[in-house]
């Protein structure tokens, strides 16, 4: 199956294919065209109309899924080793667009009231996409109200993660802060109170979590920076059992929130 008035992109030095693959690979020029790709049908079935760009797919997908013919204003069928080279994954779906990044979270001060009171996860340095995906995703289910990464942090954006988020990346304000520490600085004003997960820190089954929150939470082998860890109203632990001294950062984090969660029910 063939679109009308299109030829299939049949070369891999497309310009069009080298755009796509400058998106897969720099952070700095996804957050440049604030654009990013996302892969596979249950993904691109999630883009919001209003965020789709560009489509790309093979014959035999669009044979499968019809409707992708309509699905933005510049859609492309490729072969499959145009596509094979565009995409991310060493199995590919046979499809791949271009979506724009989502609005996202604006600031404490600007957040419309609500009728909960606002949960904000916070990750200070986390490299492992998987985990900062795996976080974005928990934030989801446990109503946050925004993510907020460090700029040192993995790219929320990058394939590995958007491919964890499941398509939370589309359904959660998602912010990567040039100033980490300012932008708490700013939650504290607006009434926030900023818990910090550490080793050191208090039974977090103790704490009340009940109210206008921040959870920070650090990389995965050193855990918040002082400077980070020094804007927290106080410090919280996960009591262990055994010679375990502490848990992956997705894990911890998303106990944390729950537990957070579950106070606020």
């Amino acid at each position: 199956m063939q679109l009308k008035g299109h030829d299939m992109i049949s070369s891999l030095t497309n310009d069009k294919i080298k755009y796509v693959e400058k998106l897969k690979k720099k952070a700095s020029f996804r957050r440049e065209e604030s654009c990013f790709v996302v892969e596979g049908i249950r993904m691109i079935r999630e883009v919001p109309e209003e965020l789709r760009r560009q489509l790309y797919l093979t014959e035999a997908v669009l044979e499968q899924y019809p409707e992708l013919g309509d699905w933005c204003s510049a859609v492309e069928t490729v072969t499959e080793a145009v596509l094979r080279k565009m995409s991310d994954t060493e199995n590919p779906q046979g499809m791949l667009a271009v979506v724009a990044m989502p609005t996202g979270y604006s600031g404490a001060a600007e957040d419309p009231g609500q009728e909960r009171q606002p949960l904000y996860l916070v990750l200070d340095g986390l490299q492992d996409p998987g985990n900062v995906g795996t976080l974005i995703r928990t934030a989801e289910a446990v109503g946050a109200t925004a993510v907020l990464l460090s700029r040192n942090s993995a790219d929320p954006f990058s394939p590995k993660v958007v491919r964890s988020t499941m398509g939370t990346i589309f359904r959660v304000p998602v912010r990567i802060c040039e100033d980490l520490p300012r932008e708490i600085g700013e939650l504290k004003k607006a009434g926030v109170v900023v818990f910090g997960t550490h080793l050191s820190g208090t039974d977090v089954y103790a704490a009340d979590l009940s109210g206008s929150l921040a959870l920070l939470i650090g990389n995965e082998g050193n855990g918040l920076t002082e400077e980070v860890a020094s804007t927290a109203d106080r410090l919280l632990r996960i009591p262990m059992e055994g010679q375990v001294e502490s848990l992956n950062a997705a894990v911890s984090g998303s106990v944390v929130a729950y537990e957070a969660y579950r106070q606020r029910r």
